[in-house]
C-alpha cells in the first residue's frame, strides 16, 4: 500500500470513538441495558486445595431479592464435564460447578443471583462452606524439583530448541556469564474488570462479554454448552484494556450463561477487583538460567537459555521466556529449554508481550553481564552480534532496522557520557545509573475478514468481527480504510465487536493491525472496483473530496458491497521464506537514593523498528503504554502467594502496585521509516507489546550502573538494594 501525499494512514487522527468515550456514550459490555436483568456474584474457595463436604445456603436463599444461588449440588450438567472446548487460548480449563473438587484459593464454588447486586452480595457473604482439606503444592522452589517439558511453548509451539554444541563450544569459551534470573507471579489489572451480560431467548444466547476474542467467546461457549455456535451471539464494541487476560473465555461467562438460563432471565456478573486475582490468569513466576560464553573480542560462541514457569494443577501453561533468546542474536550454538511446574493456584495466561517481556529481562540483563566482564560497551557488543538473518535457519527478515534503533536512541539519550564504571555518576546523593537493552516481539497474523458496503446515505460501512482493546482500531482501520476507497476518513464508518460480523482473530500477540487490516484493505478495494465498474468516472476524481462525492453520487443508484480477506499464513516453522519480527533499543537513566535505596526513572528514550506506523498519534501511545508496563514490571509488580493458604495477599490495586504518574518521567519514542511489504500489503507490523519487552532489563541494567548491585530477582525493591 503506497503513501500518498493525502494519505489518511500514517497521520495523527485523533481516535474516532473519542468524542463517544469522553461523552460517556461509548458502552462497555457491562453497561448494556437490558430488560428484566438481575445481578450475579461470585463465591470463591477460601482453601487451596481440598472438596466441599457442606455447603450452608438456606440463609442465603431466604435473603430479600435473592434469585438463585447455584452450586455444584443444582447446576446444570454440561458436556465433559465442561470440558468440551477446552483448546487455548479461546477455551480453557474452567471451573463451572460440576463438582466438589477445589483446586486453588480463590476458585469459583458458587453463584448468587439477587435482583440487585447488593442483594446478591449480602446474600454470598452469608453462604458457608465446608472443606475436606489436602496438602497444597505452593512453593514454586519445591516444585522446581519435579518440572516437565510441556507439549508446546510459544508460537513455534517448540518448548525445547538447539543448534550446534551449545555444551561443547562454552568449554572454549573466554569469558563466561552464568547465572539465574527470576521473575514473580503478576495479575493484569485492567480498569475494566472482566464483565459478562447473559441473555437467552429460547434456544438462542446473546452475550455481552468483555473480551479480546468474540468469535473465541462464542465458539468456546456452544462447545461448553453443547450447543450450535449459530445460536450464540457474542458483542463487545469497546473493551476497558484486556492486556492477554481477555483473550480465552473464563469460568465467569459460561457461569453468566448457566444462571441466566437457571434463572429464566437475563444476568449480569462483572468480576470484583480481588477476583481478577486468579479466576482470569496471570504472568507466571519465572526461574531463568542463562550462560552466555563469548571470544575476548565479544563474539557469542554459546547461548543456553532454561526456563522453569509455574503452571496450574489442572491445566499446561508455559511462558515462552527463551523464545526471543533464539532469534536475538548470531550464535551458531544455543540451546534453549522449557519446564513447567504445577502448583495449586489458577491456570497463569498470557500477559503483555508473554515469554518476551520476562525472557528479554533475563537475557538482555546476562549480555549486559557479559558486556561488564569483557569491558565492553553494551551497544557495541549486541551490534558485534547482530544476527543478519534468522539464527539457526539462516533465512532473511522480511525487514529489520535494528541497527538503526541502536545509533539513533543512543545519540538521542547522550550514551556516549555514560562513565562505564559502576557507582561512578552522582547528582548530589542521588546515584546516576545509565542502562540499556534491546527490545523485540514477534510479528504475528492470522486469517481475517471485513466487508465494506456503500450505504444509502453515501457512507461506507466497513465491518470486522474484531476487537479494540482501547488501542485505537476503530481509528486505524478507518484510516486504512479510507486510503483504500480513495475517500475522506469522514466517509467511512467502521464497526466491530460483533460475531454477526466478518471473522476475525484473537487482539492479541500484537496481531490484529496486520491480520485485519490487510482484509478491510482488500474489502475496500473490492467495493471500489465495483463502484469504478459503475462508474467510470471516479477513475478520473484526482482527489478524496470529489472522489467521495462521485461514490454519493452512486450511493442511491444500487447495492455495492466488497468482500476482502487475509490469508492463514503457514504455521510450519519449514514452510515460512522469512523472519517476521519487531526489535528495539531501549535506554534508560535512573537515580537511586544512596541511603534509602529509592529508585527513580527521570528519563527512558527508545527507537523501534516496527514497520509503517499506521497511526502517529495512537501508535507512539501504544509504545510509551508498554514502556510504563516495564517500569512496573521492573520496579513495582509482584503478586505475593502466601504459602500457608494458597491466597494471594496483596490482591486489590491498592496493594499490588503498578506506576502512576509520579513514578514516570519523560519517555521519548521515535519509530524508524521502515515498509515492510514482505509481511503484508500495508507494511506494518503490531506494536501493543514490544514496548514492554526490553524495558525491566534496561533498567536492571541501570540501577546496577548507578549502585554496582546486580539484581538478579524482579522487582528491584529498595530493600534488595539496601541489603549489603
Amino acid at each position: 500500500m503506497n503513501a500518498r501525499d493525502d494519505s489518511a494512514v500514517g497521520s495523527a487522527l485523533t481516535r474516532t470513538d473519542a468524542a463517544l468515550k469522553v461523552a460517556g456514550q461509548a458502552k462497555y459490555s457491562a453497561e448494556f441495558p437490558v430488560d428484566g436483568l438481575c445481578h450475579a456474584v461470585m463465591a470463591r474457595s477460601t482453601v487451596p486445595h481440598g472438596r466441599i463436604t457442606r455447603i450452608d445456603a438456606d440463609a442465603a436463599r431466604r435473603m430479600p431479592g435473592v434469585v438463585l444461588v447455584l452450586t455444584h449440588q443444582n447446576a446444570q450438567k454440561l458436556p465433559k464435564k465442561g470440558r468440551a472446548a477446552v483448546n487455548p487460548p479461546a477455551g480453557r480449563e474452567m471451573s463451572l460447578l460440576q463438582d466438589d473438587a477445589v483446586r486453588y484459593n480463590g476458585e469459583p464454588i458458587a453463584i448468587v443471583v439477587g435482583e440487585t447486586l447488593e442483594q446478591a452480595s449480602d446474600a454470598a457473604s452469608h453462604l458457608r462452606f465446608e472443606y475436606a482439606r489436602e496438602t497444597p503444592a505452593l512453593d514454586f522452589d519445591k516444585a522446581k524439583a519435579s518440572a516437565y517439558p510441556p507439549k508446546t511453548a510459544g508460537p513455534s509451539g517448540k518448548p525445547d530448541k538447539a543448534w550446534g554444541d551449545a555444551a561443547g563450544a562454552l568449554k572454549s569459551a573466554e569469558v563466561t556469564v552464568d547465572h539465574v534470573y527470576t521473575t514473580p507471579m503478576e495479575h493484569h489489572n485492567p480498569m475494566e474488570p472482566h464483565g459478562t451480560i447473559a441473555r437467552w431467548e429460547g434456544e438462542r444466547l446473546t452475550l455481552w462479554d468483555a473480551t479480546q476474542y468474540v468469535s473465541g467467546v462464542k465458539e468456546t461457549v456452544a462447545k461448553t454448552l453443547g450447543m450450535s455456535a449459530e445460536n450464540v451471539h457474542v458483542l463487545c464494541p469497546y473493551v476497558g484494556g484486556g492486556f492477554g487476560c481477555k483473550g480465552s473465555t473464563w469460568s465467569h461467562v459460561v457461569l453468566a450463561a448457566m444462571a441466566a438460563k437457571a434463572c429464566g432471565r437475563p444476568v449480569k456478573l462483572v468480576l470484583e477487583r480481588p477476583q481478577m486475582f486468579g479466576p482470569v490468569g496471570g504472568r507466571p513466576q519465572t526461574d531463568q538460567h542463562v550462560v552466555l560464553g563469548a571470544r575476548r573480542d565479544g563474539t557469542l560462541v554459546s547461548i543456553q537459555h532454561h526456563v522453569i514457569s509455574h503452571t496450574s494443577q489442572f491445566e499446561d501453561f508455559t511462558e515462552p521466556s527463551a523464545q526471543p533468546t533464539r532469534e536475538l542474536y548470531a550464535c551458531a550454538n544455543l540451546d534453549t529449554t522449557h519446564r513447567i511446574a504445577k502448583l495449586n493456584v489458577g491456570t497463569p495466561t498470557f500477559q503483555r508481550a508473554p515469554g518476551e517481556a520476562s525472557g528479554t529481562f533475563a537475557l538482555e540483563s546476562a549480555m549486559d553481564e557479559l558486556a561488564q566482564a569483557l569491558g565492553m560497551d553494551p551497544v557495541e557488543l549486541r551490534l558485534k552480534n547482530h544476527a543478519d538473518t534468522v539464527p539457526g535457519s539462516g533465512k532473511p527478515w522480511s525487514s529489520k532496522k535494528l541497527r538503526e534503533c541502536y545509533a539513533d536512541a543512543s545519540q538521542r539519550f547522550g550514551w556516549a557520557r555514560r562513565n562505564a564504571t559502576p557507582r561512578s555518576m552522582r547528582d548530589g546523593h542521588w546515584l546516576v545509573g545509565l542502562g540499556m537493552a534491546t527490545a523485540t516481539y514477534p510479528a504475528h497474523k492470522m486469517a481475517a475478514k471485513a466487508s465494506a458496503r456503500l450505504l444509502p446515505e453515501g457512507v461506507v460501512l466497513v465491518r470486522s468481527g474484531t476487537q479494540d482493546l482501547g488501542t485505537g482500531t476503530y481509528t486505524i482501520m478507518t484510516q486504512v480504510a479510507a486510503d483504500a476507497l480513495g475517500v475522506p476518513v469522514s466517509m467511512v464508518r467502521f464497526e466491530l465487536g460483533d460475531t454477526d460480523f466478518p471473522k476475525a482473530p484473537v487482539s492479541g500477540g500484537s496481531m490484529t493491525a496486520g491480520s485485519v487490516g490487510p482484509a478491510v484493505l482488500k474489502a475496500c478495494q473490492d467495493l471500489r472496483g465495483k463502484l469504478e465498474d459503475a462508474d467510470a468516472g471516479l477513475k478520473d476524481a484526482r482527489t478524496p473530496a470529489d472522489r467521495g462525492n462521485a461514490m454519493r453520487a452512486l450511493a442511491g443508484r444500487g447495492q455495492y458491497e466488497g468482500q476482502g480477506d487475509s490469508p492463514e499464513p503457514p504455521k510450519e516453522e519449514s514452510k515460512k521464506t522469512h523472519g517476521e519480527r519487531s526489535f528495539g533499543a531501549v535506554f534508560a537513566e535512573v537515580r537511586v537514593d544512596e541511603d534509602l535505596g529509592i529508585v527513580r526513572v527521570p528519563r527512558i528514550v527508545a527507537t523501534y523498528s516496527v514497520g509503517r506506523l499506521l497511526n502517529q498519534k495512537t501508535g507512539l501511545s501504544q509504545l510509551q503504554g508498554g514502556i510504563v508496563w516495564g517500569v512496573g514490571m521492573a520496579l513495582l509488580e509482584e503478586s505475593v502467594l502466601d504459602l500457608r493458604d494458597g491466597r494471594i495477599v496483596n490482591g486489590n490495586l491498592a496493594e499490588y502496585h503498578v506506576p502512576v504518574n509520579a513514578d514516570i518521567g519523560a519517555i521519548e519514542v521515535v519509530v524508524v521509516d521502515e515498509d515492510d511489504q514482505e509481511f503484508n500489503p500495508l507494511g506494518a507490523r503490531g506494536i501493543g507489546e514490544i514496548g514492554i519487552t526490553g524495558v525491566a532489563a534496561a533498567l536492571a541494567n541501570a540501577v546496577h550502573h548507578a549502585t554496582g548491585k546486580r539484581v538478579r530477582d524482579l522487582p528491584i525493591t529498595l530493600d534488595k538494594l539496601m541489603q549489603v
